[in-house]
């Protein structure tokens, strides 16, 4: 699976005749200014993709915070991006590419193969000496891209609390989270009881790249079936990709605490140990 491309690689393929469609995914936990961050400076020729309403679909509470989009409003999304059948796809942001993940898993979960992450996002860009731009831009064509739903897999609630006892429910949000030490945004503290604690900020370094597919391998081990949870589904897609790296395949569970500790029936653990 395509997970990761170099800013020197990417560098080189928006100079070649069939240049990539490049997506910036500006957006973190408590800031809303995403979109004035890429007017303010963003990678030549990238779109902006706005996480809430683009890469999300919002309902009843019990769905979660960032359920995911239909497929059809997805497609529309793809077209307004530009992206087309058969022309490579590369996703960025600024926060080592947690917020951006979200688009990869999104487009891979819909069928297109050629989608990466930038490693080190715009950091990686402005540290190599490259220039960015300000404003806004579009494609500069629509996309004809046909999407379809279900290439990647995906947990409901009752799934996962089943993986937790089976196999692997990794829990991708900070420990003081997971613990239940601290909640900012949902309303019960503690985590899926069963679920072990694997913070997304573990899978890159300082600058905000990912770790080596060695790394990563002693990092998670020898996981069986494993699927991945956070708060609302998108740093989990983080640690899906992450896993994809270290060559293991992995579940999303697309509710997330949010969808968990919204449904009083569900059973909360807190504490360091998974029950």
């Amino acid at each position: 699976m395509t997970v990761t491309r170099t800013v020197a690689d990417l560098k080189s393929a928006l100079g070649s005749l069939v240049p990539p469609v490049l997506l910036d995914v500006r957006w973190a936990l408590g800031d809303s200014e995403g979109h004035q961050h890429y007017l303010d400076a963003h990678i030549p020729g990238a779109v902006f993709v706005d996480l809430d309403t683009e890469l999300a679909e919002h309902g009843a509470p019990g769905l979660g915070r960032h359920p995911l989009p239909s497929i059809e409003n997805l497609q529309a999304a793809a077209h307004r991006w530009g992206i087309t059948a058969g022309v490579p796809v590369v996703v960025y942001d600024n926060t080592g590419n947690l917020a951006a993940a979200r688009a990869w898993w999104l487009l891979k979960w819909a069928g297109i193969e050629q989608v990466a992450l930038l490693d080190g996002g715009l950091n990686a860009w402005t540290e190599a000496g490259y220039d960015t731009a300000s404003g806004e831009e579009t494609a500069t064509a629509a996309g004809d891209i046909e999407l379809s739903a279900g290439h990647l897999p995906t947990l409901t609630a009752d799934e996962a609390a089943a993986l937790a006892d089976s196999g692997t429910l990794l829990d991708a949000r900070a420990a003081e989270r997971y613990s239940g030490e601290t909640e900012p945004v949902d309303p019960k503290a503690g985590h899926i009881p069963g679920s072990v604690s694997a913070p997304t900020a573990q899978n890159i370094d300082e600058k905000g790249k990912f770790l080596s597919a060695e790394v990563l391998k002693e990092r998670f081990g020898d996981v069986g079936a494993v699927g991945v949870y956070c708060g609302s589904g998108v740093t989990a897609a983080h640690q899906v990709a992450a896993l994809a790296i270290a060559g293991i395949d992995a579940a999303l569970f697309p509710g997330s605490w949010s969808q968990w500790s919204n449904d009083p029936s569900r059973p909360v653990a807190t504490g360091t140990s998974p029950r």
